[in-house]
């Protein structure tokens, strides 16, 4: 069973070492290991994929990180069985493999490469909100979603009632005509989206568009 901690810890040397040797001595097969932000307070974000025995639960892997001095576990999920953590690069290959296609691929995907729960993008058409791409996953419009498209460079969204505790993330773009669209992602219950998060969603909504435009 898969699960992806983030956990911040002092960003010295050493740390991930003492990290992976409590999360090995609680039962935990690490997978994967990504950092997702170094701070300038003197630590780092890292996201942790790790393979559980059933007979393990999660709550042993948060005791183990909160026993060692200055880390603590932001957020524990499940993550889908076989997925593995996504590099930028591998995401970028994937949507410019086919130009015509780039913005679909990337919707397809954002949710491994950001860990959230799905991405759509949306647009203006016949003067209503419309949906032109989205994953699986993704919810459907309500009027609040109205003010998405005022957004001018990634940024946090505001919180969608209709949507419990769901963390919003936009990036504007143009396609092929020139029409203004935003790429959304949703991440129920966190952890939240991360500045560091934002530039990377911006830089990969820009590249998709300048793809897909050619």
């Amino acid at each position: 069973m898969a699960f992806l901690l983030r956990v911040e810890l002092p960003d010295v040397p050493g740390s991930l070492g003492m990290l992976a040797s409590a999360l090995g001595a609680a039962g935990a097969d690490i997978e994967a290991l990504e950092i997702v932000e170094h701070r300038p307070d003197g630590t780092a974000l890292d996201d942790v994929l790790c393979e559980l025995p059933p007979q393990i639960m999660p709550d042993a892997l948060v005791t183990a990180c909160h026993e060692l001095e200055g880390v603590r576990v932001h957020w524990i999920s499940r993550y889908n069985a076989g997925a593995s953590l996504s590099l930028d690069l591998e995401a970028i290959e994937r949507f410019t493999e086919d130009p015509d296609v780039a913005l679909a691929r990337l919707v397809e995907v954002l949710p491994d490469t950001f860990r959230v729960d799905w991405a759509m993008i949306v647009h203006h058409r016949d003067g209503r909100l419309e949906v032109r791409e989205e994953s699986p996953s993704a919810p459907e419009l309500v009027p609040a979603c109205e003010e998405w498209l005022g957004v001018a460079a990634a940024t946090l969204l505001p919180d969608v009632p209709a949507w419990d505790s769901t963390v919003l993330a936009g990036a504007p773009g143009k396609d092929r005509s020139g029409r203004p669209f935003v790429l959304v992602v949703g991440r129920h219950g966190g952890p939240a989206i991360l500045p560091s998060e934002l530039a990377r969603l911006n830089h990969m909504v820009s590249l998709a568009a300048s793809v897909q435009s050619v």
